[in-house]
């Protein structure tokens, strides 16, 4: 019939949207799988360890450098007539770099004050010098820390060929080159060199190069590195320690413990080699960061001079700079170490960088801001692209010395108060008392945690006698955090107590001279005659006892003026206070016989009292 339906019906025939619909649904499967697993498989940012090796070659000759002396030098100072000379030298061979930004050696004399004739005498031992020779610049600056250091001139020497029997160079006299002089130095020479006959226009500087044999290189045929000596200096600013609130510690005339601003930078020549898998180069954490290092777009321009700049001011050189040296690493050397990080006292932390020739950088660091900025590893580092290590170390005192960090019953300080140190007593003068504690805690560099062995060998042949304790800062972080904050937990304990100076010649003000003479005249009297050593130890207690009071009257003086100051912005707050009520001229208030103090004077020392 008709009207049945058909038990098979024919389907209906697909539209041609649907396959376009299957082939998008498909596709875009297709691209979800791919952004999802391109974004699993990203690659970590370039940089950190670089696992190149050392190009092969063969052995080479130990070299000594002597820089003997320099004559008839240009005057960069016109008040004085004269100069503070000093060399910058710079070694080049042939020998193949793992790159092309890898740092040269180079070599910094102390500076001559005031001489247009200086002598230096000073050793710069450098191994593995080709036999193909070497070219060694030598400039000559004129250090002037408050504008730029004025160059002198150059001298060029050159060696096409090292072998057994090269003879050396015998305190050669070299001619300083002008052109890339100051042209002020040299006229003002020129305006002195005409009022005497005695003065010449043309400066001679005196170089000896000695051989010492061929270099025992074993894998480190193919790079040169300082042998010695262990130069060190440190550089103090006090205006950039008064803006970062940095003190450096010192004893003053009362006895006391007490500190004066100062930001320290320090530096160490470390003998190398220093081994060649601490090759690590710059994290690419951010995308301008490979231009801060390379100075390659406008941006990264304006950050590596800056740090370039910061660099040079935080390791400035000038009169206060202190310079010393040692033939080779020694036990006076490692109590050189300590003394620049002031033992263990303070709690501090220092932020440091290892250079690939062994230059040793460290500050102290801390979460305050103006510290944090200074102690950055890219600062430290001059913005070298290239560096062997980077991270933080602490100092800590043992209680036994012939017990290594950690094992039972071995206490340290901080975090255990320890007689014989600070922060009541000298620090032990014998290194085996000190634990180094260093990690790799950097994220400009991001130093790999297997080499943390290697580097602690490192340290250990560099500073005999003192403990080594090596921190991973992810694998040791919570151990590595605890022992940190016990290092600022201290500091803010020993320094609650310490009286601030400006300086060594701070001293008691003219009223509290008298306060101390009257007491002193109390303690003749009912003491009788006294020896001489009796009295000044009297003397100094009770000057101790002066200060220690007058800190505590300014303390509660600021307690007062907050309670005073909160209770009127509440009162201020409730509408209950008229204006030019409370207090007049700025005074506080006597409540319960306590202190008298103006508000210009709770703030710290009165103008005489700073002086």
């Amino acid at each position: 019939m008709e009207n049945e339906k058909d038990p098979h019906p024919s389907q209906p025939k697909d539209h041609r949207s649907d396959a376009f619909a299957t082939k998008f649904v498909d596709k875009t499967a297709s691209w979800q799988h791919k952004a999802t697993s391109k974004k699993k498989e990203k690659p970590p940012p370039a940089g950190g360890l670089d696992e190149t090796p050392v190009p092969d070659a063969p052995p080479g000759y130990t070299l000594k450098f002597i820089f003997h002396r320099a004559s008839s030098l240009p005057m960069a100072d016109i008040n004085s007539l004269s100069s503070d000379p000093y060399l910058y030298v710079q070694l080049n061979t042939a020998l193949t770099p793992r790159h092309k930004q890898d740092p040269y050696l180079r070599f910094r004399t102390p500076t001559i004050r005031r001489s247009t004739d200086p002598v230096w005498n000073c050793e710069w031992i450098v191994a593995n010098v080709p036999a193909t020779g070497f070219k060694l610049k030598a400039r000559i600056y004129d250090e002037d820390p408050a504008d730029h250091d004025d160059r002198l001139g150059n001298v060029h020497v050159h060696a096409d060929s090292l072998g057994d029997n090269w003879t050396g160079i015998r305190e050669q006299g070299y001619k300083i080159k002008k052109r890339m002089g100051s042209k002020r130095a040299y006229a003002i020479r020129g305006c002195a060199a005409m009022f005497s006959r005695g003065l010449e226009m043309s400066g001679t500087l005196f170089i000896s190069v000695e051989s010492l044999g061929k270099t025992e290189v074993g894998n480190n045929g193919g790079r040169a590195w300082t042998v010695g000596p262990c130069a060190w200096s440190r550089h103090l600013s006090p205006m950039i320690g008064r803006l970062a609130g940095t003190k450096e510690p010192g004893k003053g005339k009362a006895g006391s413990k007490a500190e004066q601003y100062n930001f320290q930078a320090n530096q160490i020549q470390l003998a190398g080699p220093v081994p060649s898998q601490l090759y690590h180069r710059y994290v690419e954490f951010k995308p301008f960061i490979a231009g801060m290092f390379t100075g390659t777009s406008l941006r990264g321009r304006i950050l590596n001079r800056a740090l370039h700049h910061q660099h040079s001011r935080i390791y400035n050189y000038d009169r206060t700079t202190v310079y010393g040296s040692f033939p080779s690493p020694s036990k006076d050397m490692t109590l050189q170490f300590l003394n620049l990080v002031h033992h263990d006292d303070g709690g501090r932390i220092f932020t440091y960088v290892l250079e690939l020739d062994g230059m040793w950088r460290f500050t102290e660091t801390g979460k305050e801001f103006g510290i944090d900025l200074l102690s950055k590893h890219t600062m430290h580092s001059d913005v070298n692209i290239y560096i062997a290590f980077s991270g933080e170390f602490f100092i800590r005192r043992l209680k036994t010395p012939n017990r290594e960090p950690g094992e039972s019953g071995q206490e340290t300080h901080p975090a255990t108060e320890i007689e014989g140190g600070p922060p009541h007593g000298d620090p032990p003068k014998d290194p085996a008392y000190y634990a180094l504690y260093i990690d790799n805690d950097s994220g400009t560099y991001r130093p790999s945690a297997k080499l943390l062995p290697l580097l602690k060998q490192f340290m250990q042949r560099n500073l005999p006698g003192l403990k080594v304790v090596t921190l991973d800062c992810v694998a040791d972080s919570e151990k590595m955090d605890k022992l940190k904050e016990e290092q600022r937990e201290r500091k803010k304990a020993e320094g609650t107590g310490t009286v601030f100076m400006q300086d060594d010649s701070s001293s008691l003000s003219s009223s509290d001279e008298e306060e101390l003479e009257e007491r002193m005249r109390e303690f003749g009297d009912a003491d009788g005659e006294e020896g001489g050593k009796d009295k000044e130890k009297k003397k100094r207690s009770l000057k101790r006892e002066i200060k220690e009071s007058k800190v505590g009257n300014w303390l509660h003086g600021d307690h007062i003026r907050e309670e005073r100051e909160t209770k009127e912005d509440m009162q201020r707050a409730d509408g209950e206070v008229k204006e030019g009520e409370g207090q007049e001229n700025g005074e506080l208030k006597q409540e319960g016989g306590e202190l008298m103090l103006k508000e210009d004077t709770t703030a710290g020392m009165n103008e005489k009292d700073e002086k």
